[in-house]
């Protein structure tokens, strides 16, 4: 039972990177998936949620419009893709999930819930964003 994450790397400023977080032996239903970053002192933050059954999206506001979260029922995978990347976009980002049914509120509830509360993490990718 794992989060295989994929993708990231370095570009430059108004580029375009891909990451992807597969979930082996995890059932995502019922589940919200997310993604968060963190970058050295300071505390890890999420930047997109999808509500796993009905794909409903969430995001936090300095990546929205820029960052897509998308996810791949038949593939059990979800997927970030980031565009117009800035400099402070700069971290090392991680896949994780909550379960959170769609019954016990909106997804802009479930975002609010602290890092400890995820139940599986990816191991983390690199994002670099040169200026």
């Amino acid at each position: 039972e794992q989060l295989v994450q994929s993708g990231g790397g370095l570009v430059q400023a108004g580029g375009s990177l891909r990451l992807s977080c597969v979930a082996s032996g995890i059932s995502l239903t019922d589940h919200v998936a997310a993604w968060f970053r963190q970058v050295p002192g300071k505390e890890r933050e999420g930047v997109s949620w999808i509500q796993w059954n009905d794909g409903e999206s969430y995001y936090k506001e300095s990546v929205e419009g820029r960052f897509t979260i998308s996810r791949d029922r038949a593939k059990n995978t979800v997927t970030l893709q980031m565009d117009n990347l800035k400099p402070e976009d700069t971290a090392v980002y991680y896949c994780a999930d909550i379960l959170w049914p769609t019954a016990w509120g909106t997804l802009k509830q479930a975002s609010g819930y602290l890092p400890q509360s995820y139940d599986y993490w990816g191991q983390g990718t690199q994002v670099t964003v040169s200026s």
